[in-house]
């Protein structure tokens, strides 16, 4: 945090606290679509494993009968058309860099669900009920997208970051004050592999008594190679050094989840979050894991789509695919399916 942009932050929560105005007196125009929205967001800029909770969202909604759609604004993409629409379809791929990182992965673990990318997510959303006949939908990113109406905030906490109003952007990377936790409904703290959630859980439950508090770890599922696509065994490599690079809002959380994995990390290069690779790049990743002594490169899902097949790389190069595991599975369910049903009865 830098304390020379403070006043800085001053201002830019006068302006966060006059948007929210600007919506809940109607000065801005929010609008409702026919069907649920499940928004999946953050209270600070990235990195607090939203992702994986939407996947984990969508796999709910899909094992309960629902029709669901995620809604998104595809940050990143260099696509420069107003609406995105990605089909759902068994072994479907996206261009990365045309829909961006995030959307491109959910098209590749979730192929049975259709995803918008548009800024205006109500437009979006109508177009998925039309198409698609979903019968939900989940606002990815959507915790300040006011505009669009919600029936469920779930809102992602990281417990390996502190959150404080000395936070703001842009002295910090808080979005909102802490105030704005009164708006969701459900709180999950993330990575709680990696540290304490009692702290998080009590400040969020003295903040908004009346939140639904769940716990997430990170679960490994496998590896595929980047360069390929395709399932990988990497067992062996446990025994050997490597090196891990990767393009995340929380960088450290992914080098910390690999030495927990048990491998043995000897080198690590974080790029900015969406950073999107040249070939150049992975040829000088390539060298200095090989100088560190590593016998392979390992980066995240959210980074291996953004690969191209043409490239070539003289060390192994396996992207980690992981899910988020609620500790409460049932309850959290049992809550998320009731917010649905209540609010449309």
């Amino acid at each position: 945090m830098s304390s020379f942009l403070l006043p800085f932050s001053t201002a830019f929560r006068v302006g966060v606290s006059l948007r929210q105005a600007a919506y809940r007196h109607g000065w801005l125009k929010t609008h409702r679509l026919s069907r649920p929205v499940i928004s999946v967001g953050n209270l600070t800029v990235g990195g607090t494993g939203k992702t994986p909770l939407v996947a984990c969202v969508a796999r709910i909604l899909l094992r309960r009968g629902w029709k669901p759609s995620i809604l998104t604004r595809g940050y990143g993409r260099r696509s420069k058309r107003e609406m995105i629409v990605v089909a759902p379809g068994t072994g479907r791929t996206a261009n990365a860099q045309e829909i961006g990182d995030e959307p491109a992965l959910l098209a590749r673990i979730l192929p049975e669900v259709p995803l918008v990318l548009c800024a205006d997510r109500f437009r979006a959303g109508e177009t998925a009920e039309e198409r698609f006949k979903a019968n939900v939908h989940i606002l990815d990113d959507g915790f300040q997208h006011l505009a669009l109406a919600r029936d469920v905030d779930l809102l992602a906490l990281d417990v390996t970051r502190p959150i404080s109003d000395r936070q703001l952007l842009p002295a910090g990377r808080q979005r909102e004050p802490l105030s704005a936790l009164g708006r969701a409904q459900i709180v999950v703290l993330t990575r709680i592999d990696s540290a304490n959630p009692e702290p998080l859980g009590e400040l969020v439950h003295s903040l908004h008594p009346s939140a639904q508090i769940f716990r997430s770890r990170t679960n490994l599922l496998g590896w595929t190679d980047a360069l390929s696509g395709e399932p990988v065994s990497i067992e062996e490599t446990r025994r050997h050094k490597v090196a891990a690079f990767c393009a995340i809002g929380n960088p450290r959380a992914f080098f910390a989840d690999l030495c927990r994995w048990g491998f043995d990390l000897v080198a690590e290069d974080a790029f900015p979050d969406h950073h999107v690779y040249t070939g150049g790049e992975i040829q000088r990743l390539v060298a200095r894991a090989r100088s560190s002594g590593a016998v392979a490169l390992l980066t995240t899902q959210k980074d291996g789509v953004k690969f191209s097949p043409n490239w070539t790389s003289q060390l192994p190069i396996f992207a980690g695919a992981i899910e988020a595991q609620i500790l409460e599975t049932e309850d959290f369910e049992s809550a998320l399916l009731s917010f649905l049903i209540r609010t449309r009865l």
